[in-house]
């Protein structure tokens, strides 16, 4: 059975939606361990540096993420959401869609965080500022966005849909990138001592930063992805991906700018850095979360004035009825004999009516003496 956002999922195994969520989770924690440890190798080999040993890691984690879950798509027999890419044509529009939402709703809360005196700016250098944007974006986008979304949003996502609700479906979601991180360090310390790269620490979150402040922020962080892949539109997959984007574009500036050299940075205070991340992810996800309710609204508008309001060829049936011998047919030929119609039988049991010189034609049927109007408009 077909199945949309907002219908009831078809029936199935709820533990195999489980396993191929959590397989998305294994295919992006491998690509993203075995792309950092070969790009690593890879970029010694060619004595790449600066930003070729940035891009070439992010490279090799999205050739090895996005066609292994698109080949797990096409396997699968059972496909009832689509994957959310989207045609080519929407995909445009739907990251730029994510990216002004995102980056709207993190300049509305930064600048109330600047206006409460939490946010101190450095000067700003409009050109190495969108130097770094550009640059960042494109190693953003390959190294992180486009396979996690691929992966968990789409693959991972779209199996628990089918089977589940929305929120459990969403909750999953999160629960499997939360794990993704902690599983790419494994994956890359094995592969690292495999192709002689010193390996990185293991452990649930980057070192220095705090594991439980880091959780909290990957989940909300994880659920404001969900918003956006649910929210309307022709490609919800690449509005995940912009939102994607811009969260870590204006993350490495703000938080980062001085040692990404971004052009611009600012100093905020721990505590206070906290409140304005999770505050402006919240009010992203509010924001695709409204699109998606007036959505919804609107297509259940539309729906109720279609059932108000039927077609022409239907409205006879909604009209006033008379009888002219054992037949009913539209009040307007009320005034005509029965003789005046020509009545034919079918093999079905359905009686062909036309009036004379009408150029209508009705189908009556014996049980519940309902009457049709088939032609005539």
């Amino acid at each position: 059975m077909t199945t949309t956002h907002g219908t009831t999922p078809a029936r199935g195994s709820a533990g195999r939606a489980w396993g191929r969520a959590l397989l998305g989770g294994a295919v992006m924690a491998c690509a993203l361990g075995a792309g950092n440890a070969l790009g690593e190798a890879l970029a010694r080999m060619l004595g790449a540096d600066g930003y070729a040993r940035q891009l070439l890691p992010a490279v090799l984690v999205s050739a090895l993420a996005v066609p292994a879950v698109l080949g797990l798509r096409a396997v699968r027999s059972t496909r009832r959401l689509p994957l959310g890419l989207g045609p080519r044509s929407a995909a445009p529009l739907g990251f730029l869609r994510g990216m002004a939402v995102t980056a709207s709703c993190a300049a509305a809360v930064l600048g109330a965080g600047t206006a409460l005196g939490w946010v101190r700016w450095s000067g700003l250098d409009p050109a190495d500022l969108a130097t770094f944007l550009v640059s960042n974006a494109l190693v953003a986008v390959l190294l992180e966005a486009l396979p996690e979304e691929a992966t968990l949003r789409g693959y991972a996502w779209v199996s628990l849909r089918d089977r589940l609700g929305g929120v459990v479906s969403a909750l999953g979601t999160t629960a499997v990138f939360l794990l993704v991180p902690a599983a790419s360090t494994v994956v890359q310390a094995g592969v690292s001592r495999l192709v002689g790269v010193a390996p990185v620490p293991m452990g649930l979150s980057p070192a220095g930063q705090d594991p439980i402040a880091y959780l909290v922020l990957l989940t909300v962080f994880g659920l404001t992805l969900v918003a956006a892949r649910t929210a309307p539109g022709a490609a919800p997959l690449w509005t995940a991906i912009g939102t994607h984007v811009a969260f870590l574009s204006v993350n490495r500036v703000v938080f980062e700018g001085v040692q990404r050299d971004a052009g611009w940075s600012a100093k905020v205070a721990p505590a206070h850095a906290a409140v304005l991340e999770l505050g402006y992810l919240a009010a992203t996800a509010l924001v695709f979360v409204m699109a998606r309710l007036a959505s919804s609204l609107v297509r259940a508008r539309a729906r109720r004035l279609r059932a108000g309001h039927p077609s022409a060829a239907t409205a006879h049936s909604v009209g006033d009825w008379t009888r002219v011998g054992p037949l009913l047919v539209p009040a307007e030929r009320e005034g005509r004999s029965s003789s005046d119609i020509e009545r034919t039988r079918s093999s079905s049991g359905v009686e062909q009516l036309r009036a004379a010189g009408a150029g209508r034609e009705w189908l009556s049927y014996d049980r519940g003496a309902r009457v049709f109007r088939r032609s005539g408009v």
